[in-house]
């Protein structure tokens, strides 16, 4: 069998040059502790890498990562061969659980000790399964969220000049509110946006609904009789604001 070390971090490193787009490799080497379950658990395969993981410790191992997108490529020894290495596509980390079920996985593939060979069937074969794999979990994500939005909604009315929202129990809703101008009024225990021009309310408004929709929770705008219904048609995605000064932890 080929050297533990060297062959495997060169392997990948060829490999990681070979691939379309920007890819850069990270050798994880054999601490003595065998300590790679942070990454094993993140390898989207149910086949030949998943039966090599169970049958084999593994001692050391790369992951390859597109700077694009951070789509990541698990690189492993083809443990009980000659040679070769087994090359997985890993699970994204942003996504739910949920999104997972029923759906086939990428399942990884063998290759020789050739990197420019190998590099031809990882984009032949492994990266078009990977991108029909993920298309269908973003799928079900979406789905889900939208099930989430129906149940849990953020409300903005108008008070006056200001559009406000009550304040909400979860920290990671209030920080979208935050990052996309809305301020907390401890005094009133609401969240306020105010701004004289409605374009910019507009956009913010856009901006906000699309955090909050991918955090699976809607949005309520409501407006007294008689104000001039905000265009919060979906845009561009703006870049967020500079953040108020007033925070809720």
């Amino acid at each position: 069998m080929h050297a533990p070390d060297d062959s495997l971090a060169s392997f990948a490193a060829v490999l990681a040059g070979e691939l379309p787009g920007q890819w850069s490799s990270q050798y994880h080497p054999d601490r003595g502790d065998n300590d790679h379950d942070e990454l094993a658990v993140d390898v989207w395969d149910m086949d030949q890498v998943a039966d090599a993981m169970a049958e084999y410790s593994l001692d050391h191992c790369a992951v390859l990562t597109r700077r694009v997108d951070g789509t990541r490529l698990f690189v492993m020894d083809r443990k009980g061969h000659d040679d070769g290495f087994l090359i997985a596509a890993m699970a994204p980390k942003d996504l739910p659980i949920e999104a997972f079920r029923d759906v086939r996985e990428p399942d990884g593939i063998a290759v020789d000790a050739d990197p420019f060979h190998a590099a031809k069937h990882v984009r032949l074969r492994l990266l078009p399964r990977y991108d029909q794999a993920l298309a269908q979990v973003r799928d079900n994500a979406s789905r889900l969220a939208a099930a989430l939005a129906d149940e849990q909604r953020v409300v903005m009315t108008w008070s006056g000049e200001d559009l406000v929202a009550a304040k909400p129990d979860r920290d990671d809703i209030a920080r979208a509110l935050t990052e996309y101008g809305f301020t907390f009024d401890p005094s009133r225990n609401v969240f306020v946006l105010s701004d004289g021009d409605s374009a910019r309310v507009a956009a913010s408004v856009r901006a906000a609904g699309h955090r909050l929709s991918e955090l699976g929770v809607g949005v309520l705008l409501s407006r007294p009789t008689g104000r001039a219904a905000l265009d919060i048609t979906p845009a561009q995605r703006p870049a967020p604001p500079t953040p108020a000064p007033h925070r809720t932890r």
